[in-house]
Formats: structure tokens, C-alpha cells, sequence
């Protein structure tokens, strides 16, 4: 197609979104589907999936659509934000990346899989501040906005994955199954809405209505009526007790290897989101001609 001819398909779509032609709820609608989001510097990828949460759950954190990662966010995406495995260090100097000032986990004084696995393997012993600075770092390499999923954004994204309770066995590692270790993420079966392990494997952090952290889901250790939407426990000191060091570390649990997060990403109710982006390709020139 012309670069004429995209550029006034462009201008039409704006002014229907502007005239009421479509409205604004039903372009963001449409733009509401899952997308993959390149971690630049890597070869590796975040699956983000279109969730529809609670009624009123995402106008109260303030975004009008929500994506969840399919997965919980797996060591090798976590690895990257603490080791640094996505900077160039010929470039950093002279161009700088946002990302580069969001202060970055410390990497852990001890195996925190557990040994459990690596590559592919869920993140674990992760405290909620190394989840949230994960979302930082993550969203000043994108551009996008990402954080941790409400309270009310996982349980309706729970609620919505139709897995029974009574039998989650094919969805959900909890201890009846899991041989006390944490899998795979996506090993087991993807719920309703494609995501996976929203029950069981670990437990993931979400933000309560005061800010502060609880794990929801349960995790590979809970008994199978213990995992699940209801399933949830506040963040507390005695996941890292015997924590050695002085002080105890700020970004990793030494005796809760049973937690992880997953991330979303969120539209801002204030951003003009509905706007069509401009076509590929060259742009009318703005100012006088010469």
C-alpha cells in the first residue's frame, strides 16, 4: 500500500475515534489482544496475554485494560535484570538506557533456586522489592508500563480461568504432585484465558489496597484445597529470618523459596490509548516546507 494511501487510512481511523465514529472504549478493545514483549539486548520474550479482572479492579489501579505474562516470570528474564545481560557495554557511556538507572536487584548470596532448576524454571525466593524493581527495570526498557498484578486483578483473573477447585490436577503443581520442587513454568495445562499456574507451582506476589505485598495462588507445598483463588498470605519478616547477613537482604527470601511473581502490563486511564498509532513508514514532515 502507498505510503499516501496508510497515511489517510491513518487520519480517517483518528477522526473517528475523535467524532465518536468508534468509540474510545472500542478501539482500546481491539487493541486488547495478546502481544510478546522483547526484552532488547536478549533473545528472549515475556507471552503477555489480554486478562479482563474484576469489575472495577483496573479502573482502581488505574488502568483501563490489563495483560498478564502467561508464566510466572521465569530465572533466565529475571537473570538478565540482575546481571545485566542485556547491557552493551560499548554504547552505555555515550547512550545510555533508561533502564540503566532503575536500581537493579543484587544479585543472590546463595543458590536461591534451591536447585530446584534454572532455565525455564520459575524465580523464586524472590522478595516483593525485587519483584516491583523488576517491573521498574522492565518498564523503563519497554517503555510500557509494568507492575505487579493488584489483589483484585489476580482474583478476577483467577476466578475467570474456570479451573475447577475441587480438581486442579491438571493445571496446578501443589503437593500432591509437584515431589516437593517447583516445574517448569507452562508444563501444566493453560487455563481459560491461556495462562498457566495461576494454581500451585509458586505462590506470586500481588499489591493489597494499602500497597503493601501478599502472595497469592499457593504453591508447590500446599495441599490441593490450598491452592487456588482464595489462596493468600501477607508478606512477613520470618520469610527471611535466617537470613545471615547484617542487614538481612532487601531483595531475597531466605526461607520462602516457595515464592515468585508474574508481571502485567496496563494502559493508563489518563494516556490518549485509544488513539491509532501513526503507519509505517515515512511521515508527512510537520513546519513550513523549504
Amino acid at each position: 500500500m502507498p505510503t499516501s494511501q496508510r497515511i489517510f487510512l491513518w487520519i480517517l481511523a483518528s477522526c473517528l475515534v475523535l467524532e465518536g465514529g468508534i468509540s474510545a472504549d472500542d478501539a482500546a478493545s481491539e487493541r486488547h489482544v495478546a502481544f510478546k514483549q522483547k526484552i532488547e539486548g536478549t533473545t528472549l520474550s515475556i507471552d503477555m496475554l489480554p486478562v479482563f479482572a474484576a469489575a472495577g479492579a483496573t479502573a482502581a489501579a488505574g488502568a483501563t485494560h490489563i495483560w498478564m505474562s502467561r508464566t510466572e516470570i521465569p530465572w533466565e528474564v529475571l537473570d538478565v535484570c540482575i546481571y545485566g545481560f542485556d547491557r552493551d557495554e560499548s554504547t552505555k557511556k555515550t547512550d545510555p538506557s533508561p533502564a540503566d538507572a532503575v536500581t537493579r536487584p543484587t544479585k543472590p548470596y546463595i543458590a536461591a533456586d534451591r536447585g530446584f532448576g534454572h532455565a525455564g524454571w520459575p524465580a523464586n525466593s524472590v522478595s516483593v522489592s525485587n519483584a516491583k524493581a523488576f517491573c521498574e527495570w522492565l518498564s523503563a526498557k519497554t517503555g510500557k508500563m509494568y507492575r505487579l498484578p493488584t489483589e483484585a486483578e489476580w482474583k478476577g483473573a483467577c476466578a475467570d480461568s474456570k479451573i475447577d477447585p475441587a480438581a486442579p490436577e491438571a493445571f496446578a503443581w501443589f503437593d500432591g504432585n509437584s515431589d516437593g520442587t517447583t516445574h517448569k513454568v507452562g508444563t501444566k495445562k493453560a487455563d481459560a484465558q491461556g495462562l498457566h499456574d495461576l494454581y500451585g507451582n509458586l505462590a506470586e506476589w500481588c499489591t493489597l489496597p494499602d500497597g503493601a505485598g501478599a502472595v497469592v495462588g499457593g504453591s508447590y507445598r500446599d495441599a490441593m484445597g490450598e491452592v487456588g483463588c482464595a489462596a493468600l498470605e501477607h508478606d512477613t519478616p520470618n520469610w527471611n529470618l535466617s537470613d545471615p547477613q547484617i542487614p538481612r537482604s532487601t531483595w531475597w527470601l531466605a526461607d520462602a523459596g516457595w515464592i515468585g511473581f508474574r508481571v502485567v502490563c496496563c494502559e493508563s486511564t489518563t494516556s490518549n490509548s485509544a488513539s491509532p498509532s501513526p503507519p509505517p513508514g515515512p511521515q508527512p514532515k510537520s513546519g513550513k516546507s523549504k
